[in-house]
């Protein structure tokens, strides 16, 4: 929970509703975080993305969370930009603990 909470600072979700977030992608509350795992922090980051998404589907909300500095429109691209630099990280990333981290793949090509 805290870790995901470290995640989307800045957005006030209720225990409850962050828990219901964490066992949608496969996490408890109560779980101790490890920051080895790539599976651990691919779920943490997928469910940092559902939340996001979620601001991002409820216009009312959106205006409630922006900066008395910022449009609804800034807000919006921001969090949309968010939400495509969250996507591509998850993309990129490992989807056991045996991968780096890296998202890169080898592919070995040999020419006689």
């Amino acid at each position: 929970m805290d870790r995901l909470k470290m995640e989307i600072e800045g957005i006030t979700l209720t225990d409850d509703k962050l828990s219901i977030y964490l066992q949608e992608n496969n996490l408890t509350a109560t779980e101790e975080y490890t920051p080895s795992s790539n599976i651990s922090k691919k779920n943490i980051y997928r469910t940092a993305l559902a939340i996001l998404e979620s601001i991002a589907n409820n216009p009312t909300y959106m205006r409630n969370l922006k900066n008395d500095d910022m449009s609804i429109t800034q807000f919006s691209e921001n969090l949309n930009n968010r939400i495509d630099s969250l996507d591509r990280k998850i993309r990129l990333m490992g989807s056991n603990d045996s991968d780096d981290g890296t998202g890169a793949s080898f592919v070995y090509l040999f020419t006689d």
